[in-house]
């Protein structure tokens, strides 16, 4: 039941982690393994900048947006408002002040203005690091042709042996069958 979710799939994900250290440590030399270190850290760095940056650039944006609501309020409640309506019968009509209810900015609106705006801005911001990260750590590994070559083998290798270990466990019995086949024996 544990496994269900994602995030209590610790099993699978330490196994492979294994899996690709073992990869790392025989198919590579220490020149490739350093050329991916600081590939991955490319990654993790442009993607913490650009998060940050967009975390910045999504409250500032709000802000912005929030003092050009006080502004647009402020000058509403400074303009002239008309008292009455005139009909083309002659009858007169007056009009509520409504000023004292659209005093300003809700700070519900304030919130969720800066809530969204963040949370875009830090959306945006991290896409765009990771993409540019990932670029660059592109450009880091394909550099040296030779250290490519042995790179792409080592992955291969290690994705051929990820897949025969999902193949062996497909045709192992699943959960599901044990489950009902030992309920069945004792009925």
């Amino acid at each position: 039941m544990a496994e269900s979710l994602a995030a209590f799939r610790n099993r699978q994900s330490r196994d492979l982690q294994r899996l690709a250290e073992e990869h790392l440590q025989h198919d590579l030399q220490q020149q490739d393994r350093d050329i991916l270190k600081s590939a991955a850290g490319k990654v993790t760095r442009n993607t913490t900048i650009g998060s940050a940056l967009g975390l910045g650039l999504g409250v500032y944006t709000a802000f912005r947006l929030r003092s050009m609501r006080l502004a647009y309020f402020k000058a509403f409640r400074a303009m002239e408002k008309p008292v009455e309506v005139r009909f083309a019968d002659g009858r007169t009509e007056k009009i509520p002040d409504i000023t004292a209810q659209v005093s300003g900015p809700s700070r519900w609106g304030d919130a969720a203005a800066y809530f969204f705006f963040s949370v875009g801005g830090l959306f945006l911001g991290g896409e765009l690091g990771l993409l540019t990260g990932t670029a660059s750590a592109s450009r880091a590994i394909t550099k040296k042709p030779e250290s490519r070559a042995r790179i792409e083998k080592a992955f291969k290798n290690y994705r051929i042996d990820v897949l025969q270990r999902e193949i062996e466990a497909l045709r192992g019995k699943s959960r599901f069958e044990e489950f009902f086949r030992s309920g069945g024996a004792s009925a």
